[in-house]
C-alpha cells in the first residue's frame, strides 16, 4: 500500500488535519469515521455509527472516547479536540499530535507530552456493529505512573440528524465494566466511572459549509481509566450494537485481526503496484452483507445502497478484487427484483423508488462482464430470461415514458419532475438537467446491453429473443444520429427542444464500452480531453458551456445546481481511460491527478466529486464507490 502518514504540521493544523478523513466499515454498512486531527466536523463522525435494515439508515451511537492523561505531577492534559458554536476550538489535543498513521487501513495516532508518548489504535470487528479503541502508553516518565482516563461522549440518533439537550438524555444502564445506551449498544473497559451530563453546542464545520444544522448536544455518559506503569500497557475499549451480551474478543485482538483481514482482502486482488493495493482496500469499504445477501454502498458517509452506482461499480468493486462469488450472488439478487424491466433506483428514501432509466442498462452491462472475466456460463443461462425480459418490457414501454423507440429503436425517456439519468439532481424538486429524450450514455448502454444478450445466448445455446433485430437497429441509428456538426456527440436526441450539444463526459460511453456502437474517434476524444479533463477526471460541463459552474459549494440547491453543471467527477475517468486506449493512447500518467489524491481528503480512497475549477478541490462524500472502482479498473484492465 502507498505510505500514509503525517506529522504535526498537518495533524497540529486545523484546516489541513481535519479535512483529512479516515474510514473504517463492519461490512454492514456501519462505520467509524473522523479526521488526523481527531476534531469531529461532521454530524457523521464517531466510533459507532450502526446500519439498520438497509445501509442507509444508519445511527449514530459512540461519538468520541477522548483520552485524558494526568501525569505524575497530577497535572492533566486533554488529548481531545473539539469545536464548539461559540467558536472555541477546547482542548485543543491536536497540537499534542507528533504523528498519525493510516498502517494497514486502521489509523493510528501518538501524542506526546513533554517524555510521555500514548498511540491510539482503531479497529471494527467484520461482520457485525462493533469498534475496538486500544490505547497504549509508548514511552513514560522514568520513576512515575501515568493514568490515562477517556471520556465517553454518546448519543443515539438518526445519522442525518442531531440531538439536543432540551430533550431526554439517552438512557444509560451499568454493566459490570461499562454501560448500555440506550439499549442500543454497549461500552466496556475498564474503571468505569458514571457521569451523566450534556454538554452543548458541539459544532460541526463542514455541515456548517453545507448550509445544513451544524450544532448538536452530546451526553457525557461516563469514563474509563487505569493506570499505565509500563511502556506497553493498555487501556481497551470496546464498543458494539446488535446481540449486547455476545462480546467481542479482546480490542487487541480485534486489531489484530482487522490487520490480518485487510493484508488478506488485498492479496485476494492481486495488486500490481502499492496504488493498486490501496484501492483494493479502498473497495472493500463498499461491499457489504445485508439480510439479502451481497450489496454495494454508494459512499460513505451518507449514501446507502443505489443500483446505479452497484452495477457501474460492479466490475472494479467485485471483479477486479477476487470477489467473483460475492458478485454472482449479487447478480442473482438484484434479478430476483426486476420489475416491468427496471431494477429499483434505491431505497435510501425511505420507499422503493424505480426512477432511474440507465441502472438496469448498467445491470446488463455488469451481467456481460462477470460472465466475460470468470467464464460462468452457468450464470449466464440462468439470467438470461430475465435480461430477454428487460428487452421485452423496454420495447412495451415502461415506467416514467422509458421505452424503445419504434422509429429508430433507440430508448427515450423523461416524466415531469424527474431526472432519470445519472444526472439526477433537483432543486426544490425541479430537475436541473432532466435530460429528456434519448441521452447518450443510456443508448450507449443500450446498445452494449443488446449485443451482450445475443453474445450470452450463443455461448449458452438460448434463444436471445428480440435482442439481434433490435440491436442491429438501435446500432445503425446510434451510428447515424449521435455524431453531431460540433465534431462530438449529441448529449441528448429528440428533447423537448430538439437535439442537445453540450459538452459532456456522457458521450464517453459511446467509445468505451465493450461492445460500443461507435468505432474510436481521436478527433472527438482531442476535444473532450481539452475541455473536460482535470487532474481528477472528466468535468461533467464544458467550462465554455451555458450553466456552468466551477465549485460545487454551499447550501444544499447551490450544491445540487453545480452537481452536473462542471462539477467534477472522478468515475467518469474509467470511460475516459477506455476511450483513450481504444484508439491507441497511452494511459499510465492519466491517473497521476487521483494517484496525489489518495492522501487529500478520504484518505485512501477516492472523493465524490471535486470543484470544477482549479485547484479541484475534492467535494462530496469523502470515500465513494464508483470513484473508486472505476480508478482500480481502468488502471489494471
Amino acid at each position: 500500500m502507498i505510505p500514509l502518514a503525517f506529522g504535526p504540521q498537518v495533524c497540529g493544523d486545523l484546516v489541513a488535519g481535519a479535512t483529512r478523513e479516515w474510514l473504517l466499515t463492519d461490512g454492514l454498512g456501519g462505520y467509524a469515521m473522523g479526521t488526523v486531527s481527531g476534531l469531529r466536523t461532521r454530524r457523521y463522525h464517531a466510533l459507532l455509527v450502526v446500519a439498520g435494515n438497509v445501509p442507509a439508515s444508519r445511527h449514530v451511537g459512540l461519538v468520541s472516547l477522548d483520552p485524558v492523561i494526568t501525569l505524575p505531577s497530577g497535572a492533566q492534559v486533554r488529548l481531545a479536540t473539539h469545536e464548539w458554536a461559540s467558536g472555541a476550538v477546547e482542548p485543543k489535543g491536536h497540537h499534542l499530535i507528533e504523528r498519525f498513521d493510516l498502517a494497514d487501513g486502521l489509523p493510528r495516532w501518538r501524542w506526546r507530552i513533554g517524555d510521555v508518548v500514548i498511540e491510539r489504535e482503531i479497529a471494527m470487528v467484520h461482520g457485525r456493529p462493533a469498534v475496538a479503541v486500544v490505547h497504549r502508553l509508548i514511552a513514560g516518565p522514568s520513576g512515575g505512573t501515568v493514568r490515562l482516563s477517556v471520556d465517553a461522549l454518546c448519543t443515539w440518533r438518526d445519522a442525518h440528524g442531531e440531538r439536543y439537550a432540551d430533550g431526554p438524555p439517552p438512557r444509560v444502564l451499568p454493566t459490570a465494566d461499562g454501560a448500555v445506551v440506550e439499549q442500543a449498544y454497549r461500552m466496556a473497559g475498564p474503571g468505569w466511572t458514571p457521569t451523566g451530563q450534556w454538554w452543548r453546542g458541539a459544532h460541526h464545520r463542514e455541515e456548517a459549509a453545507r448550509g445544513l444544522q451544524p450544532e448538536e448536544d452530546l451526553w457525557y455518559a461516563g469514563r474509563f481509566g487505569r493506570s499505565l506503569d509500563t511502556p506497553g500497557d493498555t487501556l481497551e475499549v470496546l464498543a458494539w450494537a446488535g446481540d449486547l451480551d455476545d462480546r467481542p474478543a479482546p480490542a487487541t485482538e480485534v486489531v489484530a485481526a482487522a490487520r490480518e483481514r485487510h493484508w488478506k482482502v488485498i492479496a485476494a486482488a492481486a495488486p500490481a503496484d502499492p496504488v493498486d493495493a490501496t484501492l483494493a482496500l479502498a473497495a472493500d469499504a463498499f461491499v457489504v452483507r445485508t439480510s439479502t445477501g451481497p450489496d454495494v454502498v454508494a459512499g460513505y458517509p451518507w449514501f446507502g445502497a443505489w443500483s446505479r452506482d452497484t452495477m457501474t461499480s460492479y466490475e472494479g468493486l467485485l471483479l477486479a478484487t477476487g470477489r467473483a462469488e460475492e458478485g454472482r450472488e449479487l447478480l442473482r439478487a438484484y434479478a430476483g427484483t426486476l420489475s416491468e424491466g427496471m431494477l429499483a433506483n434505491t431505497a435510501d428514501t425511505g420507499s422503493v423508488e424505480y426512477n432511474t432509466c440507465d441502472a438496469t442498462m448498467w445491470y446488463l452491462h455488469a451481467v456481460d462482464r462477470h460472465v466475460a472475466v470468470t467464464g460462468d456460463t452457468d450464470l449466464a443461462a440462468e439470467l438470461l430470461p430475465a435480461l430477454r425480459g428487460v428487452v421485452d418490457a423496454h420495447l412495451a414501454g415502461t415506467r416514467y415514458g422509458i421505452r424503445a423507440d419504434p422509429a429508430d429503436g433507440l430508448l427515450t425517456q423523461g416524466a415531469p419532475g424527474e431526472a432519470l439519468t445519472w444526472m439526477d439532481a433537483r432543486v426544490y424538486g425541479v430537475p436541473v438537467t432532466p435530460r429528456f429524450g434519448k441521452p447518450v450514455e443510456v443508448n450507449a448502454l443500450w446498445v452494449n446491453g443488446l449485443a451482450a444478450i445475443v453474445d450470452l445466448a450463443a455461448r449458452v445455446g438460448q434463444d436471445p429473443g428480440a435482442a439481434p433485430a433490435v440491436h442491429a437497429r438501435a446500432r445503425d441509428s446510434f451510428c447515424a444520429r449521435y455524431p453531431a456538426p460540433s465534431g462530438w456527440l449529441y448529449d441528448v436526441l429528440d428533447g423537448p427542444g430538439g437535439n442537445d450539444m453540450s459538452l459532456r463526459p456522457n458521450q464517453l460511453l459511446a467509445w468505451s464500452l465493450p461492445r460500443a456502437p461507435l468505432d474510436p474517434d481521436e478527433s472527438a476524444l482531442r476535444m473532450i480531453g481539452a475541455a473536460l479533463m482535470t487532474p481528477l477526471g472528466p468535468r461533467s460541463l464544458a467550462p465554455d458551456s451555458p450553466g456552468f459552474t466551477g465549485n460545487h459549494r454551499g447550501t444544499p440547491a447551490q450544491r445540487d445546481a453545480a452537481y452536473h453543471q462542471g462539477t467534477v467527477w472522478p468515475w467518469t475517468i474509467g470511460p475516459y481511460a477506455d476511450a483513450c486506449r481504444n484508439v491507441g493512447w497511452r494511459i499510465g500518467e492519466l491517473f497521476t491527478g487521483i494517484e496525489s489524491h489518495l492522501p487529500e481528503f478520504g484518505l485512501a480512497s477516492v472523493s465524490e466529486t471535486a470543484d470544477g475549477y482549479a485547484p479541484h478541490a475534492a467535494t462530496g462524500c469523502p470515500f465513494q464507490g464508483w470513484s473508486v472502482a472505476e480508478t482500480l479498473r481502468a488502471r489494471r484492465f
